[in-house]
């Protein structure tokens, strides 16, 4: 845990958020291995398990290179199911508006 950072647990609304994103990332590395999309696959499979495990900096950093799988010239969106992919960019994005709110208010 970063120096005068609280623990997850102490923030629910970050922890809860990282919990629904993490399993929608669990959903697209189980599609990315059905669709044997080796690229998505080595991108996709630590995500699950930092934002189940990260401390709040590190929670941020797995956040915005999760967002970064939606480039605008490449994304996972061409390789994946949009109804697995965009819940996932959904919830990466309100882990990412709740961890900023959080921010703000310290």
């Amino acid at each position: 845990m970063a120096a005068g950072s609280p623990a997850r647990h102490e923030v629910p609304a970050i922890d809860a958020a990282a919990m629904t994103a993490a399993r929608w990332a669990d959903r697209l590395v189980r599609a990315a291995r059905e669709r044997e999309a080796a690229r998505w696959v080595a991108f996709l499979e630590p995500i699950p398990d930092r934002l189940r495990d990260e401390d709040l900096p590190g929670l941020r950093a797995t956040a915005r290179r999760a967002r970064a799988a939606y480039g605008a010239k490449d994304s996972i969106r061409d390789a994946l199911p949009g109804e697995l992919t965009e819940p996932f960019r959904d919830a990466i994005d309100i882990l990412l508006r709740e961890i900023a709110r959080h921010e703000l208010r310290r």
